[in-house]
C-alpha cells in the first residue's frame, strides 16, 4: 500500500505540472487565435504571428526605421499613452531584446554581518543621475509571483553572483527549489 502511494505522488508530481502548462499554453493560444475571426483553428495564430515578425523587419529597416522612430515620438508625447505604452515596452524589453535587464544576478546584503541576504538583478549600475552616487537600482522578485521590489542600495552591499540569468530568475520564482549551475 505504501509503495502505491509512492507511486500515486510520484506521478502527482509529473502530472501536474505538464497539465497546467498544457492548460495555460492552450488558453494562450485559444486567446491569441480568437483575436482575429477566422474560422479556422490555428489560422488567426499564424497571420498573428506573421504580422509580428513582418513589423519586427519594419522596424530594423533602413527606411522604415525612421518612421516607427517618429511614431514613438508621437506616442512619448500623448500622456496617459506614452506612460501605458513606455511601461509595457520597459517590461518586455526587460526580457527580450537588445537592453534585457535581468541579466545581471546579484545578491544583496541587508545587515552588517551579512547574515541576511537577497538575491536579485541589477537594473542600473549607476543612480548618479538622481543625485545617488555609489548607489544602484536592484530588482528583488517575489517567489512564486510575478512582482517584486525595487531597492536602490550602496554598491558595496551587492555582490555578484556567478549564475545566468535564466537560471537566478527560476531559482528566485521557485522560492529556491530550482537548481542554479
Amino acid at each position: 500500500m505504501n509503495k502505491l502511494v509512492n507511486y500515486f505522488f510520484r506521478g502527482i508530481l509529473f502530472v501536474a505540472p505538464l497539465a497546467f502548462t498544457f492548460l495555460v499554453l492552450e488558453a494562450i493560444f485559444n486567446w491569441v487565435d480568437n483575436l482575429l475571426p477566422v474560422d479556422i483553428p490555428g489560422l488567426g495564430l499564424l497571420i498573428i504571428l506573421g504580422i509580428i515578425v513582418s513589423v519586427g523587419y519594419l522596424a530594423s529597416t533602413y527606411f522604415m526605421k525612421p518612421i516607427f522612430e517618429m511614431f514613438e515620438r508621437f506616442i512619448s508625447k500623448v500622456p496617459l499613452l506614452s506612460l501605458v505604452y513606455n511601461s509595457i515596452k520597459d517590461l518586455i524589453g526587460a526580457f527580450v531584446g537588445d537592453q534585457r535587464k535581468f541579466n545581471k544576478p546579484v545578491i544583496v546584503q541587508f545587515d552588517d554581518g551579512g547574515n541576511v541576504m537577497k538575491p536579485g538583478f541589477i537594473t542600473q549600475d549607476d543612480l548618479s543621475n538622481l543625485d545617488l552616487p555609489g548607489f544602484c537600482s536592484v530588482y528583488l522578485p517575489h517567489s512564486y509571483n510575478f512582482s517584486g521590489n525595487i531597492i536602490l542600495v550602496r554598491k558595496e552591499l551587492i555582490k555578484p553572483w556567478d549564475a545566468n540569468g535564466t537560471d537566478a530568475m527560476k531559482f528566485i520564482v521557485s522560492g529556491g527549489v530550482s537548481h542554479v549551475d
